[in-house]
C-alpha cells in the first residue's frame, strides 16, 4: 500500500518511518525544502533513540522517501497522513492554520478516492471541518473518507511506542475507511496489541482526555512532595506505596519541577479551553495548569534558599531538555527556571547531551554559557541544579565533581541521588519532596 505521510516532525518521522517498517511504501512530504534535502542525506532533524537507523533501514530497502512535491505524492498515495503541528496559539487555544493549509491543498490535488487520516492532535469537531475543508477545494467530484488515529509516542520511547503500542485507537465514519485501517497495522494484530474502534469525536477527546490525565498525576505528586518537604516525609515511598495499588499504577509518580514539551502543556491548555467553549468546565485541568507553573517557581525558591542570595553566584545546571533521550526543549522547566536565576542576578553554565542547540534558540544571555560536558560546567560554582534525569548524570564521579565545585551544594530536581549517600559524600544535597524527620 501506498501512503503519504504530511509533516516531517516528530510524529511525521517516526510515524512514516515505522510504517514502513511494517512494509508500506511510504513518501514523507513537507514544504520545508531544505529539511527534505537533509532528509535525502540521512541526517535527522531531532534526536530520538533508534528513529536514524530505522530511517536509514527503510530507505535503503526502498520503503520510505522524501519528497517537497504534494502533488505527486498525493496522486500515487491511498491513505494521505496528515501530521503537522498543531501548537498552542499563546491563548490557550489549537493553532489549525498548519492543518487548514493542508486541507486547502488537497482539496486543489485529490481527483479520486482517498483515506485522509489525522495524526495531528487536534479539538474535538475538527476531523468534520478537516473533511468539509477539503470538499469545498475539490475541482472533482471525489469520494474521500476522514479518519481520527491519533499519536501516543513518547519522546525518548517513540520508536518502542509505535512498534509496540498500548493501544491504537481509530475513529472511522466508513467501513471502507476502516477495512483500509485494519490492514494498514495488520503487524500489530500479530502481537495482540489492543485496538480501540469508535467515531471521529471520540477518538479526538480519547487523546486529549488520556494526556490530561497523565499531566494531572504528575501535578499531584509535585503537590504531595511540596507537602512531604513540610512535614518529614519521603516522597518516594508515598508513591511506590500508591503506586502498588493497581487502581493507581506507578507511572507518572515522579515528583519534579513540572511537565513540559510538546505536548502535554498545550494539550492541558487546548482541553480546557474546550470545557470553557462546551460550558462544562474541567477543573481539574485547570488546577493542573496552575499547579505545573507553580511548581517551576517553587523549584527557584528552593535553589535561592539553598544558595542565598543569587546575585554574582555562579549556577551549574545539568538538563535543559523537558526530559532525557531527546533534544526538545519546548516548554522545558529548564526554561523558566534558568530565565529567572539569570534575572535575580546569577550566572549560568550548562550542559545538555543532546538539548543545548535548540536551548540557545529559547534563552538568550551574556550570563549563559555551556560546557562540553558535566565537569566543565561545575568547576568554582556555588551550586549545581539537576533539571533534566539523563543517564550520564546518575553516574557522575561525585568525589571529582565535589573537587570541582566552589561549594559543595547539589539541587536535584528530579531526585536521581540517594540523600544519606550524599551527605556521606559531604554534600549539602537538597531533593525534591526527601523531607527529613523535624527534630
Amino acid at each position: 500500500m501506498n501512503i503519504t505521510m504530511i509533516g516531517t516532525g516528530y510524529v511525521g518521522l517516526v510515524s512514516g518511518a515505522g510504517l514502513a517498517d511494517f512494509g508500506m511504501r511510504v513518501i514523507c512530504v513537507d514544504k520545508d525544502r531544505e529539511r527534505i534535502q537533509k532528509l535525502h542525506k540521512g541526517e535527522i532533524p531531532f534526536y530520538e533513540p533508534g528513529l536514524e537507523e530505522l530511517v536509514q533501514r527503510n530507505v535503503k530497502n526502498g520503503r520510505l522517501s522524501f519528497d517537497s512535491n504534494l502533488e505527486t505524492a498525493v496522486d500515487r498515495s491511498l491513505v494521505i497522513f496528515v501530521a503537522v503541528g498543531t501548537p498552542d496559539n499563546g491563548q490557550g487555544q489549537t493553532d489549525l492554520s498548519q492543518v487548514e493549509e493542508v486541507a486547502e491543498s488537497l482539496g486543489e490535488i485529490i481527483d479520486d478516492y482517498k483515506v485522509l487520516v489525522l495524526k495531528s492532535t487536534v479539538p474535538v469537531g475538527t476531523n468534520n471541518w478537516f473533511k468539509k475543508m477539503v470538499q469545498k477545494k475539490l475541482k472533482k467530484r471525489s469520494n474521500i473518507d476522514i479518519v481520527s488515529n491519533p499519536e501516543f509516542l513518547r519522546e525518548g520511547s517513540a520508536i518502542e511506542d509505535f512498534m509496540r503500542p498500548d493501544r491504537v485507537v481509530i475513529g472511522a465514519e466508513s467501513p471502507r475507511a476502516l477495512a483500509i485501517m485494519k490492514d494498514i497495522y495488520r503487524s500489530l494484530y500479530l502481537i495482540e496489541t489492543p485496538f480501540v474502534f469508535t467515531n471521529l469525536e471520540t477518538a479526538e477527546i480519547i487523546k486529549y482526555a488520556s494526556n490530561a490525565f497523565l499531566a494531572t498525576k504528575i501535578s499531584f505528586i509535585n503537590e504531595v512532595a511540596n507537602i512531604c518537604e513540610k512535614v518529614g516525609a519521603d516522597v518516594h515511598q508515598v508513591a511506590k506505596a500508591m503506586g502498588l495499588d493497581k487502581r493507581i499504577g506507578s507511572k507518572f509518580l515522579h515528583p519534579g519541577p513540572g511537565f513540559g514539551g510538546s505536548c502535554f502543556p498545550k494539550d492541558t491548555h487546548a482541553f480546557a479551553f474546550l470545557g470553557k467553549k462546551l460550558g462544562s468546565p474541567v477543573s481539574i485541568v485547570e488546577s493542573v495548569i496552575k499547579v505545573n507553573r507553580n511548581q517551576r517557581r517553587v523549584m527557584v525558591e528552593k535553589i535561592e534558599k539553598a544558595v542565598g542570595s543569587l546575585e554574582g553566584k555562579m549556577i551549574a545546571i545539568l538538563g535543559l531538555a523537558f526530559k532525557p533521550n531527546t533534544s526538545d526543549v519546548r516548554e522545558s522547566p529548564a526554561i523558566d527556571i534558568i530565565q529567572a536565576l539569570l534575572q535575580k542576578g546569577a550566572k549560568v553554565k550548562a550542559y545538555d547531551p543532546e538539548g543545548m542547540d535548540e536551548f540557545k534558540k529559547a534563552v538568550n544571555s551574556i550570563n549563559l554559557t555551556y560546557g562540553i560536558d558535566a565537569y566543565s560546567v561545575v568547576k568554582g560554582v556555588d551550586g549545581l541544579v539537576i533539571l533534566t534525569e539523563w543517564n550520564e548524570f546518575r553516574n557522575l564521579d561525585l568525589k571529582e565533581v565535589k573537587k570541582l565545585m566552589a561549594q559543595p551544594l547539589i539541587v536535584d530536581l528530579r531526585n536521581i541521588y540517594e540523600p544519606e549517600r550524599m551527605s556521606e559524600l559531604g554534600y549539602h544535597y537538597i531533593g525534591v519532596g526527601r523531607g527529613v524527620n523535624p527534630a
